[in-house]
């Protein structure tokens, strides 16, 4: 039995980046989950939010791939500010898109299991801080694909997100019970 798991990932614009998500779901695939792309396996004629929760009420989890997108060559953070706040240089930084901000929200407000992979690089801000979501956010270089998959990290990271996708799986459709038996 296939257990369908929501991929969250930007559309590529640099063939390592494609490289990294074929790689991904490949394995996912070997391991009996499907990955569920909005734009690339589903369809829908609806408002985004809603083709992506009606999808990730369908899914048992959620893998987000932050790769880098927009480049700040200068930039500042709360310029001119009034309230004795500091302004901070964000020149020289990648963003990621805002739906690996989005998408793992969403997700977390249901329950799923979630798994985000951060491109080395990328700025660690909102959900793509470390500790925001209580487990270990890995890091990956687009310049070592192969031998990240081939990592203890990677091999571990993915197995305890994969076990609690098939608890998901598991007690999907068991009611919740307000009294013990």
């Amino acid at each position: 039995m296939l257990a369908s798991v929501f991929l969250s990932c930007q559309t590529p614009y640099l063939q390592s980046q494609q490289e990294f998500i074929d790689k991904l779901e490949a394995d996912l695939k070997s391991r009996d989950l499907f990955p569920r792309t909005v734009g690339k396996t589903d369809f829908s004629s609806k408002t985004p939010l809603s083709t992506v929760r009606s999808l990730m009420l369908d899914s048992n989890g959620l893998i987000a791939i932050a790769f880098r997108r927009h480049y700040v060559e200068k930039g500042i953070e709360k310029p001119d500010s009034d309230m004795k706040k500091e302004p901070k240089d964000i020149s020289k930084r990648w963003f990621t898109t805002p739906w690996c901000q989005i998408e793992p929200a969403m997700a977390f407000q249901i329950g799923l299991p979630v798994l985000i992979f951060r491109e080395k690089g990328v700025l660690d801000e909102g959900i793509l801080e470390k500790g925001v979501f209580g487990t270990y956010m890995p890091e990956f270089d687009l310049d070592s694909i192969e031998p990240y998959f081939q990592s203890k990290e990677y091999r571990q990271v993915i197995q305890d997100w994969e076990h609690k996708v098939w608890q998901v799986v598991g007690r999907k459709g068991t009611p919740p019970k307000l009294y013990d038996e």
